[in-house]
């Protein structure tokens, strides 16, 4: 069994401020992705493209868990190179001084091994580096 990439950073935010960040399309397209038809309900879907309008990377997601403020968990794929999907989970915890300790697992990245090198798992980790420490971290600590 491969091992998930965790990425774990703490961010200096409630942890209510950085729950809405994370599952409020408005707030979400500022630092994360520019998601439409994101809604943070168990059971739904979700679909979007990276960045830049180039539309080449179709991510397919839907939601398997949410428990409000605490944690989210959805599938991740790429329907127009595989039908395999990986895990993806963000998990909120209080931290000292009113601060917030973001945590992402993703999980089943082997099931992209054979798409490339922007499915590596060293390129996954980079960009979910990228995502929370850089971007989520910046945008609610401004």
């Amino acid at each position: 069994m491969d091992t998930p990439i965790i990425v774990q950073y703490k961010i200096n935010a409630p942890a209510a401020k950085v729950w809405k960040a994370l599952t409020d399309k408005n707030e979400m397209k500022s630092w994360y992705f520019d998601i439409h038809d994101f809604e943070p309900e168990a059971g739904n879907e979700f679909n979007f493209y990276e960045p830049g309008g180039e539309g080449k990377y179709h991510h397919q997601c839907q939601i398997l868990e949410i428990i409000p403020g605490h944690l989210l968990k959805h599938s991740w794929s790429y329907p127009d190179f595989s039908s395999l999907k990986t895990i993806v989970t963000w998990e909120l915890s209080p931290a000292e001084n009113g601060s917030t300790t973001v945590k992402l697992t993703h999980e089943g990245i082997e099931n992209f091994k054979d798409l490339g090198s922007g499915f590596s798992k060293e390129s996954f980790t980079e960009g979910w580096n990228t995502i929370i420490g850089q971007s989520l971290k910046e945008y609610l600590e401004k």
